[in-house]
């Protein structure tokens, strides 16, 4: 499929919101890293946010204090997430084993 033609107007335009989002999504990974926000509340704030819903599990996991990225591929391997697996795409059942894991 064809990407459609857009002008240079429509161009700039994409390239400012897609910016936006990179950085909103960042400002969220730091918040995670300096400990403001927990897992918990970051998949609570999936069901409002499409930002929220559309970062990937593993960068978010990688970011929690005290993980690295060994550690965050074993949680997701016991919790049976797909390692390119996006928030917004976790069951029930792996947000719970996912938010036992870390607890532990």
């Amino acid at each position: 499929m064809a990407l459609p033609t857009m002008t240079a107007e429509q161009r700039n335009a994409a390239l400012a919101k897609a910016a936006a989002v990179r950085k909103a999504r960042s400002e969220l990974i730091e918040e995670v890293r300096k400990g403001k926000v927990s897992l918990a509340k970051v998949l609570e704030r999936a069901d409002k946010e499409d930002l929220v819903k559309k970062t990937k599990v593993a960068a978010v996991i990688k970011a929690l204090p005290g993980i690295g990225p060994v550690k965050a591929a074993k949680l997701m391997d016991e919790a049976e997430i797909p390692a390119d697996r996006r928030i917004g795409g976790l069951g029930s059942r792996q947000r719970s084993a996912l938010l036992e894991a870390i607890k532990n």
